[in-house]
């Protein structure tokens, strides 16, 4: 039942559209909680080393994910924010997402996104539906240009694997 990932954009806009063979509780729960998203986070080969959230309006996810640098293979960490602004249980959620510091403070000149997570209950599972608005077309391309399309895709493959145990 599960489906590949489908990505488009448009402008500034992100778009990432996959249905997971899991109910939409489990599948809401995955991204919504630490003990969950510890397991499945992040691109194949690295780990979330930090998952601090209040999940609430108003609340914070902050959280690091640590890997390899292709290049001299020493590790690397990537720290993130994603400050809840709307929260309606259990279809969806929205947040800006930033780059940080361990310190949780915004990373200057770094691209920043507002994000609407929605799920759909489909025939045998939930489909996950993402929308990412960039304040341009070129902060989106900076981003896709990190690699964004690949890291997501390896991340929810990670979540399909996970939601099949």
């Amino acid at each position: 039942m599960s489906e590949k990932m489908i990505i488009t954009s448009d402008g500034a806009e992100l778009y990432l559209e996959r249905t997971f063979a899991a109910p939409r509780d489990k599948v809401w729960a995955a991204f919504t909680e630490c003990q969950h998203l510890t397991h499945w986070w992040g691109p194949q080969g690295w780990a979330l080393t930090h998952c601090d959230m209040d999940f609430r309006v108003g609340g914070r996810w902050h959280y690091c994910m640590t890997g390899k640098n292709p290049e001299n293979n020493e590790p690397i960490e990537s720290w993130g924010l994603a400050d809840y602004t709307a929260i309606n249980l259990p279809t969806d959620f929205t947040y800006l997402d930033a780059f940080s510091n361990a310190e949780g403070e915004r990373v200057p000149g770094m691209p920043e996104c507002e994000i609407k997570m929605e799920f759909i209950e489909v025939d045998g599972g939930t489909k996950v539906l993402s929308r990412g608005v960039y304040a341009s077309a070129e902060e989106l391309q900076k981003v896709m240009e990190m690699g964004v399309e690949q890291g997501i895709t390896e991340t929810w493959d990670r979540l399909e694997t996970l939601l099949a145990k």
